[in-house]
């Protein structure tokens, strides 16, 4: 697991990510090089994650201050009865990037047409993680669908899938499509995408979140750490290739293609802003749907209100926020 350490006399901020270093993480990179933090008077070390759901839970759990996790899983944490969450300060994907992927050629082009289909997934991921909330949003019978949990990667899973083996494949639509492009696959005529986006659209993605215990302890550096990461949100819209070069500074192993289109992507899709309010904020009534959809569908008893996983008071003033324009799906 790999780790960027702190320096000098800053107060230190330690940052799970979602998983390894990647191209829809650049802003927390970019911010960093360009000394956004070191402004703010923070030394952010940043630790690869295994996954945006199960960061919010390591965030709970462990030596950890800050985090890139799902909203989702926050607000199903906090419906399923947990107190000790983090709170999310920054809600940097406005519209969820979940989907399963089929074959563009097959025969699934809904979700009804996913009954008696075999599926695959990672265990933690958190499309198979909401795939209950999708089946209530799309009618959907969840048992009439079979899953198997597997360890491969999606490079693996998608030539697996478009010869047979299996008949969709979990993850995010710029995740997958960037495992396709490293597999050799062009995404754009070989898959077919079920996106949440379409199909339950109050979901929303990836959130900066803090500790509980680090905002009551330090609220200027959390106000301060939004401000510098929306400066590497601005930058990165600004200029995806200076932002590519500041992940390859972490991993100089990453295909860059394959890294510059997920970012392109994500930024296409998950991020667009055609309200143009900024990055940043979340709607409490998405907040509160969501919150009905994961207690109808998991059987809770609590519907968390937003206050208890979104605090606004840290974003920067609206005429502030990075907007991203330049990238519309």
């Amino acid at each position: 697991m790999g780790e960027t350490t702190a320096r000098g006399d800053l107060l230190p901020v330690r940052f799970i990510l979602n998983t390894f270093y990647s191209g829809p993480q650049a802003w927390f990179f970019l911010a960093d090089d360009r000394g956004y933090f070191r402004d703010e008077g923070l030394e952010v070390s940043f630790t690869e994650g295994n996954s945006l759901a199960r960061a919010v839970k390591t965030l709970a759990t462990g030596p950890y201050d800050a985090g890139y996790g799902d909203l989702n899983e926050l607000v199903r944490m906090r419906a399923a009865g947990a107190t000790e969450t983090p709170v999310a300060v920054m809600a940097i994907h406005r519209r969820a990037p979940y989907t399963i992927a089929v074959d563009a050629a097959g025969g699934i082009r809904g979700p009804q047409d996913l009954r008696g289909k075999r599926l695959i997934s990672h265990d933690q991921d958190a499309a198979l993680l909401l795939f209950p909330e999708f089946c209530k949003a799309t009618g959907l019978d969840p048992d009439a669908v079979h899953i198997t949990i597997s360890g491969l990667s999606h490079k693996v899973m998608v030539p697996q899938m478009l010869g047979g083996e299996w008949d969709g494949i979990f993850g995010f639509v710029n995740t997958v499509a960037a495992q396709a492009i490293e597999a050799g696959v062009d995404p754009s005529t070989a898959l077919r995408h079920l996106e949440w986006d379409h199909h339950a659209p109050a979901f929303y993605g990836g959130a900066m979140m803090v500790t509980q215990a680090f905002r009551a302890a330090h609220p200027k550096a959390v106000a301060g750490l939004c401000r510098a990461v929306n400066r590497g949100l601005a930058d990165t819209i600004t200029d995806v290739d200076a932002a590519i070069d500041a992940v390859a500074r972490r991993n100089p192993q990453i295909d860059r293609k394959a890294n510059r289109a997920r970012l392109i992507g994500t930024l296409g899709l998950e991020m667009r802003d055609p309200s143009g309010d900024g990055i940043g904020p979340a709607d409490p009534d998405r907040l509160c749907e969501i919150a009905r959809l994961i207690a109808e569908a998991k059987g809770y008893d609590n519907q968390p209100a937003p206050d208890e996983v979104f605090d606004a008071s840290f974003l920067p003033a609206a005429a502030e926020r990075a907007v991203n324009s330049r990238y519309p799906q």
